[in-house]
């Protein structure tokens, strides 16, 4: 199998385990939210949204570190693993306390700080998880990655739809994560030993210290990307309460599902990449550059279909109680097509070893975003934190084109995005006026869109070649 293939594979699997997660993760949100209300499922969105933080400070980019080194040379798969283990089971108990000491400062009621000490617990579950997953990464074998995340939504399921039926309050739905977690760890660790390697037990201080500095600037990077993406939460409950945050959240889940196409096509695209900058800098910057424009592609008609789009979508999931979501879906929509070309380029930056300039575009993206929430929210209340995470991601995406062009490779994100933009003002008008009939308007604004594409010649004869070679089995 070629390595177009391999990615092809790779992504396909990935694709396919996120979206099959993503369909069990849509009815967790659905019932859970439904049957919580705004106020509970913003107490429950609050606790994800600040243990998720503190979780970044349990692995310290480790998991990335580990991928990128071990896909190079597979002999320290064992070492890597043994070590981390003992790292991260060190830096999780530290960070457990801190977060029970944290919580106690904060003037949240007491059925909100043990949601957040279960869900923290969890927290340390999913991160341990994450040690293991990182082996099937670099070796490339996304399949077990994709039945340890298939699983875990299905707990979650299962664990919702018991804690409904017997009528469980919200500290219930906190203890599904936290079985959910202990399970997707179970799974993670035994695969990874009976498949791959057995970790090799070890306390090497000179390799603690070198992984530990070596991660340190990805680390710095995951903390400040989770803080952009989850800060808003925390100050919109410490600023407006539980209620604006269940529905600032209902629309933010949703532009998290789908997130599922960058984060599936850059975590299999991550070890090419870091392969393809040691052997071939003209094919990393081939395979960079038809990525950027495959994404921008996908990113586009989302988010112009959504506006069009967004009540129907809103009453569908979460029904009439929920329907004060639409107006933040119309806003934090249009971070979709953004968001998946920074997180290409995030990729891009730590594949090429470049993670001190995607520090300095985080940090920035992190000021900012804090900056424009303490603001807006006062004022425009959950529609501020809407207008900051767009406005966020936009500073990200000048940022990025900035330094990957002046550092690495140039961009044209205008000369690619031209034709996707007239396709996608199609797709609204489309979708717009079948918007009493959700289906008509998404399967008749998808065939007219790519229609457009084709008729504009969107797709060079370059593109044609990589889509024979995925689907070539010979």
């Amino acid at each position: 199998m070629n390595g177009t293939q391999k990615l092809a594979k790779n992504t396909v699997i990935l694709f396919i385990s996120q979206f099959l997660g993503y369909i069990l993760g849509f009815f967790y949100i659905m019932y859970s939210a439904r049957y919580l209300g705004a106020e509970n499922f913003g107490i429950l969105s609050s606790a994800i949204a600040l243990t998720g933080i503190f979780g970044v400070f349990m692995d310290l980019g480790l998991s990335t570190f580990t991928t990128r080194e071990v896909s190079k040379d597979k002999k320290l798969a064992g070492k890597f693993l043994g070590n981390t283990i003992l790292i991260r089971s060190i830096l999780s108990s530290f960070i457990f306390l801190i977060i029970v000491i944290f919580v106690n400062i904060l003037p949240y009621p007491p059925i909100v700080k043990n949601i957040i000490y279960i869900i923290a617990l969890s927290t340390v579950f999913a991160v341990a998880a994450d040690i293991f997953n990182s082996i099937f990464q670099s070796y490339e074998k996304m399949e077990f990655r994709a039945i340890g995340q298939i699983l875990n939504n299905f707990f979650l399921l299962a664990g919702a739809l018991i804690a409904i039926t017997f009528k469980f309050d919200i500290t219930g739905f906190a203890i599904v994560y936290l079985i959910a977690n202990l399970l997707f760890l179970i799974y993670s660790a035994t695969a990874c030993i009976r498949k791959f390697i057995l970790p090799k037990i070890e306390i090497d201080l000179y390799f603690w210290k070198w992984a530990l500095l070596e991660s340190l600037p990805i680390s710095f990077a995951i903390l400040f990307s989770i803080i952009v993406f989850r800060i808003d939460t925390v100050i919109l409950s410490l600023i407006k309460g539980n209620i604006a945050v269940g529905y600032y959240n209902a629309s933010y889940k949703l532009i998290e599902a789908l997130m599922v196409v960058p984060i599936v096509f850059s975590t299999a695209i991550y070890p090419v990449f870091s392969k393809l900058h040691v052997h071939s800098k003209d094919s990393l910057s081939f395979s960079y550059n038809k990525s950027l424009k495959y994404l921008i592609i996908l990113g586009l008609p989302i988010a112009a279909g959504s506006v069009a789009l967004s009540d129907q979508i809103i009453l569908l999931i979460y029904g009439a109680g929920f329907i004060q979501s639409s107006t933040a879906l119309k806003i934090l929509i249009w971070a979709i097509p953004i968001i998946y070309l920074t997180y290409l380029f995030r990729i891009l930056l730590i594949s090429v070893n470049k993670q001190k300039l995607l520090l300095i575009i985080l940090s920035i993206c992190m000021i900012f975003n804090i900056t424009t929430n303490i603001i807006l929210i006062p004022y425009f209340n959950y529609l501020g934190s809407s207008f900051a995470t767009v406005l966020t991601e936009f500073l990200s995406l000048v940022l990025s084109v900035y330094f990957i062009s002046k550092n690495i490779c140039k961009i044209e994100i205008k000369t690619i995005a031209i034709k996707p933009v007239i396709a996608s003002f199609f797709v609204f008008l489309v979708a717009n006026y079948f918007k009493n009939n959700l289906l008509i308007a998404i399967l008749l604004s998808t065939l007219i869109y790519f229609g457009i594409l084709f008729a504009m010649k969107t797709f060079s004869e370059s593109d044609l070649i990589i889509f024979k070679r995925i689907f070539n089995r010979e």
